[in-house]
């Protein structure tokens, strides 16, 4: 089986790939010169790091030029690595669960995001964990959605909830979680219609499944995770801000991060927002959803001393 270093490091190996080429190899080279610390900052730019970020790196690494004209691409690295750390700091999302009732976890997001597979990836890992995950297919406006996550739930011996096409999407919710109560799941996750955060009749329904939700568990959901598609880059901080503003987010899940460039997107989200982040996704397969963790995610993009086993 991969090591979860190995997962985060194949994932995100276009966007390494993309600084490489971009930098012309900086980080293997003996020695640097004033052009390669250039190349260096496009490349943090071209991965979407963002401006303050890619700038913090760029000064660290000049200040430490100066200091020594025989600084090594390794070192380069190892500045790097050490700033986005310290940005990163707070950043991990854990999911708490909740003793005596079942834990529920809201995905929402935009069409396109990956909310539905997310969901049944995370049913897997879940029951992979010991735990009795149930899910619910409240994208009662698309009848793919629910067919899709039918599929899914079928394939990875998952139960599921759902209705018809059309069908109100918060008494689903209420059904799903009354089900999971009454059969003993500890888990229920729950994937939400896709919407535009500036529809604002659809963040209203978003508000109606809590409310039906919280007639159970006055907590519910637990948590709210926004599904954003990392291929967008630093476009989804708006987007994440909107949802965040009206419906209230307990943190992201980034997905789509193997077939990008942009890997870098993330650092500028969570250093604008401040949402932790919760999962990470590298590809199609189920076990392709990963818990983010800061140092497999900085290692993979910067390089590590080590192939560590995680």
């Amino acid at each position: 089986m991969l090591s979860i270093f190995k997962k985060f490091k194949d994932g995100l190996s276009k966007s390494a790939k993309s600084i490489a080429e971009k930098t012309g190899g900086v980080f293997g080279r003996k020695k640097l010169d004033a052009s390669s610390i250039e190349e260096l900052e496009e490349a943090l730019f071209a991965s979407d790091f963002g401006y303050e970020t890619t700038e913090e790196i760029i000064e660290e690494t000049q200040k430490a030029y100066k200091k020594d004209k025989d600084l090594r691409g390794r070192e380069v690295a190892a500045i790097g690595s050490s700033i986005l750390k310290r940005v990163l700091s707070g950043s991990e999302g854990r999911i708490q669960f909740v003793e005596g009732s079942p834990t529920v976890i809201c995905l929402i997001g935009v069409n396109g995001s990956g909310k539905t597979t997310t969901t049944a990836k995370l049913g897997h890992q879940y029951k992979l964990d010991g735990r009795n995950p149930i899910v619910a297919a409240c994208d009662t406006f698309r009848a793919a959605a629910i067919e899709q996550l039918k599929e899914w739930s079928s394939r990875l011996g998952l139960d599921i909830i759902s209705g018809q096409h059309g069908a109100d999407s918060a008494a689903v919710a209420f059904d799903a979680y009354q089900a999971a109560k009454a059969r003993g799941h500890d888990t229920l996750i729950i994937d939400t219609a896709g919407r535009l955060h500036t529809k604002s009749n659809l963040m209203d329904e978003l508000a109606k499944i809590r409310r039906v939700l919280q007639k159970h568990d006055e907590a519910a959901p637990h948590y709210s995770l926004l599904v954003v598609d990392g291929s967008l880059g630093s476009n989804s901080i708006e987007q994440a801000r909107v949802f965040n503003e009206k419906f209230g987010l307990d943190g992201l899940v980034v997905t789509k991060l193997d077939g990008t460039s942009r890997g870098g997107a993330l650092v500028g989200i969570y250093r604008e927002l401040k949402l932790p982040i919760f999962f990470l996704g590298f590809g199609e397969k189920p076990e392709d959803l990963q818990e983010y963790r800061i140092d497999n995610y900085v290692d993979a993009i910067f390089g590590s001393e080590q192939d560590q086993e995680a």
